[in-house]
């Protein structure tokens, strides 16, 4: 072989709906040179070593539609390039990410290919690209290469990407309501749903979460004395300054005491059960450097619980339980810790693990001296040492919770003010009332972790991301705005603009991504070419937003996706077949169908396609939509518009001089193109196609007629569209991100 390679020639990352998939993906070019002419099975033992290289392989389907169906293919001979994407969609499994979309098509050129793939993140997949073509050659060329430092290296990637566990099943939550998510920061701060009609997260806190609640909750001593004087059962205790304090607040509240920071949190600096100066003067000294002040407090009896309240309803309920270790007679209780505690895999340090490694800081030193031993000790044969009583709060009890204890800790997320609130509290039996038991609530947290309720060390999981979804959109409520795209070869660009115009008369406040610029109501934010994936971004993003117009190029499709997951009302305006991207291999009319129809595989199933009934290929699209399908043409006896109407659907077409909006056998005529300064006396019939489209698409979206008749009466007279708006129109406000 002459050129035995795999050559990557150019990455596409495509971060929205594609020609490929709805999901973002990256679209790799690769140039296999004189592989062309050695598909798999003429490369000596390379599917052998490629297989227990990677024996998760076995589980790829393929086009052969069942178990080890592309070890199959590889038996029976494929090209480099369809492994290539077999391999990288492994890779990025065995890094911790799902399965995805993977694809694999020839172009024109010999030897070169599309390689698609799922990109749940950018910098991971195409790290796995480049890891995968070295891999598939090191088997080609029977050299070594060492897969697990290249999945370790992947995974850590991985790791530093990805969103939390509670961020990630929140977003999951979403993702299985059709809600649209954006994420704004490295961190796991998330956008739900568009513009005006966006909710926010930031892992269990909401856009809903006060910053006055959240000061509340922190302080301890406050949310104490609030909680008590809503009759919420709670620990008497006191705010103390210095030890000596602390050992005389002990004796007034009554031993056994709980010494805690003020507004610490995670469990730092919490003493419990303690019951001798010394005790107390110890822990004293390690609260009052975890926090601004340190709060005794009578100890409860029982187990610590940690209860989920999300918009006022209980969701989730966890027990903890006490970590200890029973000694061998021969191991410290270090090293019991290590071999009996920390050895479970339930235990780890990131968050997916419900339980935390166990250490021995201060709190757990003060514990395991109070039995008599320290870290070196060696217990005797079968003695049990308790090594930790709080913090490891696991044990799914939801369905144990008496209802009085859930309008307990409900009433306490009220009382601070929290939407979404982790409240702890020690009660011997979860299922009986607190004061029944002598239990108490002792905290309540904004910002809770969910990991305990989503991956409990025992018990069922809890559809606690559902609910958080649940509450930021109830029935009914889903995210979007009205929403329209635009596509075509030929007038997107002013069709944008008329219905944009159309949406500001009817009184939203539109944002409008074009090739004019990017427009927010009357105010021409950048005064360049915007129609483009990021510009139409900030579209979605603005919260003053309450619809949208983003126009989409053949070339943005191609090279960026769509800015948005859907829409409620997707336009072709035509199909040029001179306007075809040789390029990107979109080389004759029917391949730059592919590309338009993009626009309409993502309407949604409530919204509209609006299509060209005078262009055959834009035409036949219609059948591709999941919602309803409105016709613009010239013609309103056109065979299409004609079988349109006749099942009862709707168009909108030029006659005798007039624009008719007709609803199968009904028809209403508009107003006259005369009127429409665009057209410029119904001279010029590539503006008259524009205003059809325009109004149909104003149809679809439910604008009255005679507001519709206003907009297109009205539009051109200004020298800049969109700018030149009717005094009543939505307010020129800016609120972008």
């Amino acid at each position: 072989m002459s050129k035995k390679h795999i050559e990557f020639i150019k990455m596409l990352s495509l971060r929205g709906p594609s020609i490929w998939a709805y999901r973002p993906i990256i679209e790799a070019w690769v140039d296999i040179g004189d592989l062309e002419d050695f598909p798999s099975n003429l490369i000596p033992g390379f599917g052998e070593r490629l297989a227990a290289w990677l024996p998760g392989l076995v589980e790829h389907r393929c086009s052969v539609g069942e178990r080890g169906g592309f070890l199959q293919r590889l038996r029976d001979g494929t090209w480099p390039a369809h492994i290539l994407e077999h391999v990288t969609l492994e890779l990025q499994g065995l890094a911790g990410l799902p399965g995805g979309l993977g694809r694999a098509r020839e172009t024109r050129d010999r030897g070169v290919y599309k390689v698609i793939v799922r990109a749940w993140y950018e910098p991971v997949t195409r790290a796995a690209l480049y890891a995968a073509r070295d891999l598939v050659m090191a088997a080609m060329e029977d050299r070594p290469y060492d897969v697990q430092a290249t999945v370790d290296e992947l995974r850590d990637l991985t790791e530093s990407l990805r969103l939390g566990p509670s961020t990630d099943c929140i977003v999951d939550a979403a993702d299985d309501r059709d809600i649209a998510t954006i994420r704004l920061s490295e961190a796991n701060l998330v956008q739900f749903g568009y513009g005006a009609a966006q909710r926010r997260i930031w892992t269990a806190e909401t856009d809903r979460t006060s910053a006055i609640a959240e000061g509340v909750s922190r302080d301890k001593d406050l949310t104490k004395t609030l909680l008590q004087a809503c009759g919420v059962p709670v620990p008497e205790g006191e705010l103390v300054e210095t030890a000596e304090q602390a050992w005389e607040a002990a004796q007034s509240i009554g031993l056994p005491v709980v010494i805690k920071p003020m507004d610490g949190n995670h469990g730092r600096g919490v003493f419990t059960n303690l019951t001798t100066q010394a005790e107390i003067e110890t822990a004293f000294g390690v609260a009052v450097d975890e926090g601004s002040g340190v709060v005794v407090e009578r100890f409860i009896q029982g187990d610590e619980h940690r209860l989920l309240v999300v918009g006022n309803r209980l969701v989730a309920a966890a027990r903890g339980e006490i970590a200890s270790v029973v000694g061998d007679g021969t191991s410290t209780i270090e090293e019991l810790i290590e071999s009996q505690i920390n050895s479970d895999p339930r235990r780890g340090r990131d968050e997916d693990h419900p339980l935390n490694f166990i250490r021995l800081d201060s709190a757990a030193r003060l514990e395991i001296s109070r039995q008599g031993f320290g870290a070196d000790s060696i217990p005797p044969q079968g003695k049990t040492v308790i090594i930790q009583r709080s913090g490891n709060v696991s044990l799914d009890v939801t369905d144990l919770v008496h209802p009085d204890v859930a309008a307990d800790v409900t009433l306490a997320a009220r009382v601070v003010g929290l939407d979404i609130a982790g409240v702890d509290l020690v009660a011997t039996d979860i299922s009986r009332p607190l004061q029944e038991q002598g239990g108490a609530i002792v905290e309540v947290n904004a910002g809770p972790g969910l990991l305990m309720h989503i991956k409990p060390a025992q018990g069922k999981p809890r559809p606690v991301g559902q609910a958080i979804v649940e509450h930021l959109f109830p029935p009914g409520q889903n995210g979007r705005i009205p929403l329209v795209g635009v596509t075509g070869s030929r007038g997107k660009t002013t069709v944008a603009n008329i219905v944009t115009r159309l949406l500001q008369i009817n009184g939203l406040y539109t944002g409008l991504a074009c090739s004019d610029g990017l427009f927010f109501a009357r105010r021409h934010v950048e005064k360049k070419d915007c129609a483009n994936w990021e510009q139409g971004q900030r579209v979605l993003l603005n919260r003053a937003v309450q619809a949208g117009v983003i126009e989409n190029s053949s070339r943005v499709i191609l090279t960026e996706g769509l800015a948005y997951d859907r829409c409620l009302v997707g336009i072709v305006t035509n199909l040029d077949p001179a306007d075809i991207l040789p390029e990107y291999y979109i080389d004759d009319a029917d391949r730059l169908a592919t590309v338009f129809r993009t626009q309409v595989d993502v309407v949604l199933r409530e919204g509209t396609a609006v299509l060209n009934a005078d262009d055959e290929r834009v035409a036949a699209m219609a059948p591709l939509c999941d919602g309803s399908v409105v016709f613009f043409g010239m013609n309103g006896d056109s065979a299409v518009i004609a079988a349109h109407r006749s099942a009862g659907q709707r168009a909108v077409f030029a006659r005798a001089g007039a624009i008719v909006l007709a609803h199968g056998s009904s028809e209403q005529i508009l107003t006259t193109l005369a009127a429409v300064p665009l057209t410029q006396g119904a001279q010029r019939p590539e503006q008259i196609q524009n205003v059809l489209a325009a109004v149909a698409a104003g149809w679809a979206l439910g604008i009255d007629p005679e507001r519709m008749c206003t907009g297109i009466e009205t539009f051109g007279l200004s020298t800049v569209g969109v700018e030149a708006m009717p005094d009543n129109s939505a307010p020129a406000l800016e609120i972008s991100v």
